[in-house]
């Protein structure tokens, strides 16, 4: 029978790869530097190729170690999604769950859902990832996040998602606005010169520029938020208007601002929160048990 490689050494390869850095990566996986120095030796011996550059101050990783570190990051995950099939069916709600969420859902959402997810499901432990939807999803599909909680449509590939509420725009202007009062704020209505939006990279944007038929040209370029609360702040100065999702609305994003809401009129002027995992993955039934418990705290809440 052919030699092959370990999972151990495989994980270390990855680790220096991903670091360039013995000391990191020994550290990354909970060993002495000259614990994982040796695995790597012992991987290279088997597979008979350098793997890594050794200096006195540097590991630089060949174009075949990182080959093989791209190939050993598909072989850990399967070997990690056969650990969880085996714990689902134990039991599906138990254990740690690394659950990714976007800036512009968790502030939100995730103070009203916790509650409920803890009492619902003592057993199951979720670490919480914010970052924007580009990125959490590359993580995702790496394997370093379970799921992730992302707003739609957006480009997902091949992950499986399953639908947990519609959040609606509100149109947000000072109280002194043209569009301050009335009936809802018709999209094609809403001055694109004054439109104060999230900086690139948050799918906020681009939702938000549908919702009111805009093209993807830059509008306010000279002030463009980090956060949705940094937009309600320059809203507040005078600075424009802004689409601001609902469910950020509702917990409270606009408290003490002497500031107009309205509703975004239109058939479907808002986004889908969905949760996102990886097709592959052994916790479908943990994903669609999460995903269910989301909605109905959901639902109850805006009851």
């Amino acid at each position: 029978m052919k030699p092959l490689p370990t999972l151990r050494q495989l994980r270390y390869l990855v680790a220096v790869v991903d670091r360039c850095h013995f000391g990191q990566a020994a550290e990354a996986c909970l060993v002495s530097q000259s614990t994982l120095s040796a695995g790597i030796q012992e991987l290279e011996d088997l597979l008979g190729a350098t793997l890594v550059e050794r200096t006195r101050r540097s590991v630089l990783p060949t174009p075949l170690g990182r080959e093989i570190a791209e190939r050993a990051r598909q072989l850990l995950k399967g070997a990690e999604e056969l650990v969880d099939i085996t714990r689902s069916a134990a039991d599906p709600m138990s254990g740690a769950l690394h659950l990714g969420v976007i800036p512009t859902i968790g502030p939100f959402l995730i103070p009203r859902v916790m509650p409920a997810l803890r009492e619902a499901f003592p057993r199951l432990r979720l670490y919480l990832r914010e970052d924007q939807t580009a990125r959490l999803l590359g993580q995702l599909n790496a394997g370093k996040l379970d799921a992730a909680l992302l707003a739609l449509p957006y480009p997902m590939g091949d992950l499986e998602t399953e639908d947990i509420a519609e959040d609606r725009f509100c149109f947000v202007c000072p109280t002194g606005h043209r569009l301050s009062g009335g009936d809802p704020a018709q999209p094609v209505a809403v001055p694109s010169e004054d439109l104060l939006l999230l900086e690139d990279g948050h799918c906020l944007r681009d939702h938000a520029m549908a919702a009111c038929a805009l093209d993807a040209t830059p509008h306010n370029t000279a002030f463009q938020g980090t956060s949705l609360h940094t937009l309600v702040q320059m809203v507040a100065n005078g600075l424009g208007v802004t689409l601001l999702p609902q469910m950020a609305v509702d917990s409270g994003i606009l408290r003490g601002l002497d500031l107009a809401v309205r509703p975004l009129a239109g058939d479907r002027p808002g986004r889908r929160i969905a949760l996102a995992w990886r097709r592959t993955s052994g916790r479908k039934e943990t994903f669609q048990r999460l995903a269910e418990a989301l909605r109905a705290e959901m639902t109850r809440n805006d009851a």
